[in-house]
């Protein structure tokens, strides 16, 4: 039985546009500001992938349009890159990687490869531990 409250304690925004990938490409996410949170999750999901594997990535910066972003070093993510990659058998399938670094701005890539045909996959990125509650 639930008895906790999320609802007021988290926020939510799109990190990646639900989209098809149908080639050898870095697909950007959204630019993600993470003042005001302590914790940031982004949440991965797959539709049907007929081909090819799928990594992210997450650039990390203090420029709001990530102008200098640099890649964000393993010790600053919660889980593993490998560990929210997907491959074409992960159809309809969830994976998550957090945040712990430093920077104002991160933003969520995928990295295509092997893909002739692609498949289709969002994000979502969830803001936690807000340090002014309720979150809108």
């Amino acid at each position: 039985m639930a008895s906790k409250d999320s609802h007021n304690n988290l926020n939510f925004a799109v990190a990646l546009n639900i989209g098809a990938i149908s080639s050898n490409t870095t697909t950007n996410g959204a630019i993600i500001d993470t003042q005001g949170y302590e914790s940031v999750e982004f949440v991965i999901q797959s539709g049907t992938l007929t081909d090819g594997g799928y990594a992210p990535t997450i650039t990390e910066g203090d420029a709001s349009d990530l102008t200098g972003g640099t890649a964000t070093a393993a010790a600053d993510l919660l889980g593993t890159l490998a560990g929210a990659t997907f491959a074409a058998t992960d159809d309809n399938v969830v994976k998550k990687i957090g945040y712990k670094g430093s920077k104002r701005y991160v933003r969520l890539n995928i990295v295509s490869t092997g893909v002739t045909t692609g498949g289709t996959l969002g994000a979502t990125v969830v803001r936690g531990h807000a340090r002014s509650k309720p979150v809108a």
